[in-house]
């Protein structure tokens, strides 16, 4: 996300809501704070029972059985952090130095750095061909990497602002270009781009999820979401789910999406049934929660979030108030 939209995102930022539960019982139950600092995307690391967050210039831990909060992989201008090779490492992009840094996920040593091209921002895994997708931002390009022997695969090259990306399983993937208003399909084992879809009444969309049982794409735009028909490209349908998204995230077992609006302080719950989505709760949750993941074990979603006062620069990011980074944990 642009430093604009994070600005114009943040201004005048408040807590909107209780956490009393909601229509769908999601509602807000818990708060786990941790060091201050900007983030990005945030991430459930199923093997190693806890949660990731690229915080910009480490990626902050909490295990979930304790809630202890930690850290690991120093770094600059940090925007993912996934778990890779059955959570024996995480895949962390780093925008300060156009590399992606593997690191061992129990003692945080470097394994491996591998050069990527410009602004390395958003991850993504093809388990079809094994390989990892680092999204660079600034360089309209996809670097392909074998998180195996941590080298460079090969390249794609997509054109635009990429932010995520999505695999399909069959070893195509989707991946969001927000400043064109487009989802692009790309064939992983060919290295190549399949074709270009525009997003009717989709503004800069970020976040993608896959349903995987109705073969549908959800992307989470500013203010609203589309579903869209991957093999045509279609829109298919138009959610308004708030303003301010830069993440989804996607239930498999109860096919539910979570939207979150980073300026509104809501998170929309859709429902999907035969292919057909409905939102079925706003939840409150607080400003600036932005980005999401999502424990597929338990239901849960965790949005980092923090407060922060009165932008006082155009188009730059507003101080955050000190102390008030936490990540938020939304359940039943």
């Amino acid at each position: 996300m642009t430093a604009s939209r994070f600005a114009a995102l943040c201004f005048g930022l408040c807590v909107a809501g209780s956490a009393q539960a909601a229509s769908s019982g999601y509602h807000l139950v818990d708060r786990i704070s941790g060091p201050d600092g900007g983030w990005d995307y945030i991430r459930v690391d199923e093997a190693n029972n806890r949660v990731l967050t690229a915080h910009g210039t480490s990626v902050m831990t909490i295990d979930l059985a304790t809630k202890a909060v930690g850290s690991t992989a120093p770094g600059t201008g940090l925007h993912d952090a996934m778990p890779v090779n059955g959570g024996a490492e995480v895949l962390v992009t780093n925008g300060g130095t156009n590399t992606a840094v593997f690191v061992n996920a129990k003692t945080g040593a470097v394994v491996a750095t591998v050069e990527t091209g410009k602004g390395p921002d958003a991850a993504a895994f093809d388990p079809k061909t094994g390989l990892a997708l680092v999204m660079d931002h600034a360089g309209g390009q996809i670097t392909l990497i074998d998180p195996k022997t941590h080298k460079v695969a090969g390249t794609i090259e997509v054109g635009g602002a990429l932010e995520a990306a999505a695999a399909d399983g069959t070893g195509k993937a989707f991946v969001n270009v927000e400043n064109k208003n487009e989802i692009v399909a790309i064939d992983i084992a060919a290295r190549k781009v399949l074709a270009h879809y525009p997003l009717a009444g989709c503004d800069g969309p970020t976040g993608l999820a896959y349903d995987i049982a109705d073969k549908l794409l959800i992307a989470a735009c500013d203010g609203s979401s589309v579903v869209v028909d991957p093999k045509t490209g279609a829109v298919v349908q138009t959610l308004a789910t708030g303003k301010g998204a830069d993440g989804i995230a996607f239930d498999q077992k109860q096919k539910l999406a979570f939207v979150p609006s980073g300026r509104d302080g809501t998170l929309a719950v859709v429902a999907f049934v035969k292919g057909k989505g409905a939102i079925v709760d706003t939840v409150p949750t607080q400003a600036s929660a932005r980005t999401i993941a999502i424990d597929q074990r338990t239901g849960r979603v965790y949005l980092p979030a923090a407060k922060y006062g009165a932008a006082t620069t155009p188009g730059r990011r507003p101080p955050m108030t000190p102390g008030s980074f936490e990540i938020l944990v939304v359940g039943k």
